[in-house]
């Protein structure tokens, strides 16, 4: 009994995922498309210059979601020259500068531009755009150049910031935000490496004190649950709150107890029900101990190739940050938009 109900605490509190919102969202620079609503372009032609701007980004790595929407890519359209071919039927040729743009919402920042000249013919002037925006490469050379700029600056905002952005993180842990903090910390890209890496191991203790504080809580209200009701109804409502627990809180010890005070009041009939109810919860927790045999097993050969260790230890991170992460998307799917793009009408 007291094996079965072990294995229940060790399972993960399940976490639905907004379908926008990703753990791949985090740990990598990600630019939102963004077009002003009064650009001067019909809604078709505009559509498809959201979709242009949208593969120039998810081509390179960097294709946006809701999870960070400080950094964008836009773009401004100049109409050089639009010619009346005489028909039939009549067409409109039109020679068009447009101007993408890689920047930061929140500080009303351009970090790169590049300009491209396209040409586009048609039977009126939606036409004649689509037409045009139908010729923007997404690998063009001058697009590349300006997206890595772009991806430069952004480094180099984390790279400045960071003590900063670990700052107000910890802020946000003494007024108890514990998820907050963890999604600002958890939008730092690893590929700012120094930043990262400080902000891995604050994300650490954050998240350690978050899941201390809710063993704390989870615990006190299966006690008070158990004390109100000491029958089989109660204790499968105090099994189905043990369940949300952490398994590397700290309070495990009490959790413990508990169970055990629990296990030594039930009746042989009423432990059969228990049991069954707890089946479910120890398939969970079979798979999760599977992931860790995995990343154990890369490790497995240490003694003959040093770099298995490493590996291994690599293994434990991913999995590590990717419960970090998935606090992060509940906190990104969750929280309401703070980041308006209603200034940004570059030029």
């Amino acid at each position: 009994m007291k094996k079965i109900i072990t294995l229940l605490i060790l399972t993960f509190a399940a976490i639905t995922i907004n379908a926008q919102v990703k753990l791949d969202d985090f740990g990598r620079i990600v630019l939102n498309t963004y077009l002003p609503d009064n650009i001067a372009l019909p809604a078709e032609a505009k559509n498809l210059l959201i979709t242009k701007l949208n593969q120039i980004t998810s081509n390179n790595g960097m294709g946006g979601s809701q999870a960070n929407p400080r950094f964008i890519i836009t773009a401004n359209v100049n109409v050089g020259t639009k010619d009346i071919i005489a028909g039939p039927p009549q067409m409109i040729a039109q020679n068009i500068d447009i101007t993408l743009f890689i920047g930061d919402a929140v500080t009303n920042t351009i970090f790169s531009n590049t300009t491209l000249s396209i040409k586009g013919v048609g039977t009126n002037e939606n036409k004649a755009f689509i037409e045009a925006f139908k010729t923007i490469n997404p690998k063009n050379k001058d697009v590349l150049a300006f997206l890595e700029e772009g991806k430069t600056k952004i480094i180099n905002y984390y790279s400045t910031n960071c003590d900063f952005i670990i700052k107000d993180a910890q802020t946000l842990v003494k007024q108890e935000k514990y998820d907050e903090a963890i999604y600002q910390l958890s939008l730092v890209p690893d590929v700012c490496q120094e930043c990262y890496f400080k902000c891995l191991d604050t994300l650490t203790s954050i998240y350690q004190k978050k899941i201390d504080v809710d063993c704390n809580v989870k615990l006190n209200k299966a006690k008070m649950t158990w004390a109100a009701t000491q029958n089989i109804d109660a204790a499968i409502i105090v099994g189905d709150i043990l369940s949300t627990i952490n398994p590397i809180a700290m309070c495990q010890d009490e959790v413990n107890a508990l169970i055990s005070k629990i296990d030594a009041k039930l009746k042989a009939d009423e432990k059969a029900r228990w049991e069954f109810k707890m089946k479910k919860y120890q398939d969970e927790v079979e798979d999760k101990r599977e992931q860790l045999r995995i990343a154990e097993e890369s490790g497995k050969r240490a003694d003959e190739f040093e770099e298995n260790q490493a590996r291994r230890n690599f293994e434990l991170d991913k999995i590590r940050v990717n419960s970090y992460r998935a606090v992060a998307v509940e906190q990104a799917r969750n929280q309401p938009q703070n980041v308006t793009y209603n200034n940004i009408n570059w030029r």
